[in-house]
């Protein structure tokens, strides 16, 4: 195959998926890792692409984000998809399990119908998130466990002390909020908090991820795991085409929750 053959493959790849990654370029074909890098360099010269790592995305994706806001801040942006999303997220909750919550704005929300959800208890609740922690505080029949370490701007707990309390426990779900999501994964801004983030999804069973549609094409500086460590992904229905197309094959389960009137309060 001419690279002129191979770029117009590239370029209607991301077309339909917004995304693509070298390695499933590689596969499809059937040229080394290092000729299908040049492709996509010599199309992001031209403008075509954007260079993402392990890839590349449409060139109007929005660009690598390394502000972290705080917990404020965040909670009033995307209220209405946050608040589906939460509400889906709950349906994958039973009694008697052992759950892990990351912090962010949408683990808060599913924390608070948590907490207000009588059929779900008994339950333990291990989380680096001071919001979280406060929601699910006083509840009866859910024991929190909070991992202690170092505050970051969005109430988060990270560092090697949160790491070393994660590294012994086993939960049989984790629940994680991210700041981004490209074609190669989820991201965060903050070095540390993607440690942390890691070590939540390492210690469970299973791991769902809740991203609302605003968090496609955003890119943190620090990758936090694989598509191939997360068993579901849960974003609402402002998600556009190419992208549900994309991370349905990217994931075991894609959930795509409608935001209602209720949620918008």
């Amino acid at each position: 195959m001419l690279a002129t053959q191979r770029q117009d493959r590239i370029l209607t790849e991301i077309r339909t998926h917004g995304a693509v990654r070298v390695a499933d370029l590689v596969a499809a074909l059937g040229v080394s890792d290092m000729t299908v890098r040049r492709d996509i360099a010599e199309l992001a010269r031209d403008g075509l692409v954007r260079r993402v790592h392990g890839g590349a995305v449409a060139p109007d994706t929005p660009a690598r984000s390394t502000d972290e806001p705080g917990f404020e801040a965040k909670r009033t942006r995307s209220s209405a998809e946050k608040a589906a999303i939460a509400r889906a997220a709950l349906a994958d909750v039973e009694p008697g399990q052992a759950l892990a919550l990351s912090a962010g704005t949408t683990t808060w929300l599913l924390a608070t119908l948590l907490a207000a959800d009588l059929t779900r208890r008994p339950l333990t609740v291990v989380t680096n998130g001071l919001r979280v922690a406060d929601a699910l505080h006083g509840t009866p029949d859910v024991d929190v466990v909070l991992t202690g370490g170092v505050r970051t701007p969005s109430d988060a707990l990270v560092g090697p002390v949160a790491d070393a309390t994660l590294l012994d426990l086993r939960v049989d779900r984790t629940f994680l909020g991210v700041h981004g999501l490209d074609a190669d994964g989820p991201t965060t801004p903050n070095l540390a908090e993607a440690a942390t983030d890691r070590a939540l999804v390492r210690c469970a069973a299973a791991t769902t991820v809740l991203a609302d549609h605003t968090k496609w094409g955003t890119v943190g500086l620090a990758r936090i795991c694989g598509f191939d460590e997360i068993d579901t992904l849960v974003v609402d229905t402002g998600l556009g085409a190419e992208a549900r197309a994309y991370l349905a094959d990217a994931v075991d389960r894609l959930v795509l929750a409608t935001p209602t009137p209720r949620d918008a309060r």
